[in-house]
């Protein structure tokens, strides 16, 4: 299908975003931001972890507005401890009516069928889910993982055609629409689930994590944050922005492939190795990060590849996992050769080959040793 091309639409340029952030009072680590928007330009779910308070819904707003022109473009919904199937998110069929379909007061739906509509083909749509993980993702979001990357749709009813309370007619089935992407926003405590492979294999998962400099550098300055200064500041990118998240190249690079391996051996020992498409999804990663942002290094980008698609499913008892960490962890460096696990803290940065990958590793192995258990999710 030919759209129309929007005549003020112009390519996607990524470093105006972090320049357009300065002024909304936000802060976020330099390899964070890029990191979020290569995921989503790779795949449609991408998952944001870590400290509460650190920032990751106001990443996922603070996007959205900026590259959006209206509030009908994105829905930002709060997950519910008491959500066990899809209807808090797709409704369902009025029992007792045969013309009526009962639509969720969220409109998630309703941003679905919008952004299935010819004419708006050219606009990205975004659902945030907040605090994903307070129910069984599994449970409520289990349509949504099947479609993803099929062809497939989602059986809505079966029968005569049905409207919603207000008038809206409502299809039997709906497809995954090509320019919606879901973000999920996670906390780690006591009231929440863990997600299993299948949920992770699905998506980029992205970590906050704050260190004494992003404090300090917010302490000297502390301010409100404004994210009115973003509104529609990248909307002439969107075209562009779903034209990126369309294409399927892969950037084919012999350290990455070796890098792969390597690490698929070590994690084939404790059962967490991964399939093709983790391969192909990592392939895009490292061909988009090229796209849009030239001063990442072939390191920079094979270490968010496996902190984001590798990692998340590591976890179990400091028996079963603490030699496949060390080995992780030799990885990570230029030259494990002499390396010893007890200098693990006095290694310098320029021994380090993938950073990210292996403060993330380092974090987990302390964790494994002092309480026998360890898991890539931290409270």
């Amino acid at each position: 299908v030919l759209h129309n091309v929007d005549p003020n639409s112009i390519r996607f340029d990524f470093n105006k975003f972090p320049h357009s952030l300065r002024p909304s009072n936000l802060q976020f680590n330099d390899k964070l931001v890029p990191r979020f928007v290569d995921s989503l330009l790779t795949k449609p779910f991408v998952i944001l972890t870590g400290l509460a308070g650190s920032g990751k819904t106001k990443l996922a707003q603070s996007f959205i507005q900026w590259i959006c022109e209206s509030k009908e473009q994105y829905k930002l919904v709060a997950v519910g401890a008491d959500w066990i199937n899809r209807e808090p998110l797709l409704g369902y069929p009025n029992g007792l009516n045969s013309k009526d379909y009962v639509t969720p007061d969220n409109e998630v739906l309703e941003l679905m069928l919008t952004a299935s509509k010819i004419e708006n083909q050219d606009k990205p749509y975004f659902l945030v889910l907040d605090e994903m993980n307070l129910s069984h993702v599994e449970r409520y979001f289990a349509d949504f993982l099947s479609i993803m990357e099929s062809e497939d749709s989602i059986k809505l009813y079966t029968g005569a055609e049905r409207k919603s309370t207000n008038d809206t007619e409502i299809p039997q089935t709906i497809s995954w629409p090509k320019n919606l992407f879901i973000i999920g926003t996670v906390n780690i405590d006591e009231t929440t689930y863990m997600f299993s492979p299948k949920v992770l294999d699905r998506a980029n998962v992205i970590e906050f994590k704050l260190d004494e400099d992003d404090l300090k550098s917010f302490l000297a300055e502390p301010k409100k944050v404004d994210l009115s200064q973003l509104t529609s500041e990248g909307a002439a990118m969107a075209s562009s922005f779903i034209t990126l998240s369309k294409q399927n190249d892969t950037a084919s690079n012999e350290v990455l492939n070796e890098t792969l391996v390597e690490f698929f051996k070590e994690l084939k020992m404790i059962g967490a190795e991964f399939g093709y498409r983790t391969a192909f999804e990592i392939h895009l990663l490292f061909a988009q990060f090229s796209k849009i942002d030239s001063s990442l290094s072939d390191e920079d980008k094979i270490d968010f590849a496996v902190m984001q698609k590798l990692l998340p499913k590591l976890h179990g008892s400091r028996s079963k996992i603490v030699k496949s960490l060390e080995a992780l962890i030799r990885l990570c460096l230029k030259d494990a050769t002499e390396f010893n696990l007890s200098k693990l803290d006095d290694l310098e940065e320029n021994q380090i080959k993938y950073n990210v990958s292996f403060d993330k590793l380092k974090r987990m192995y302390a964790n494994a040793l002092s309480n026998g258990f360890t898991s890539y999710a931290e409270a």
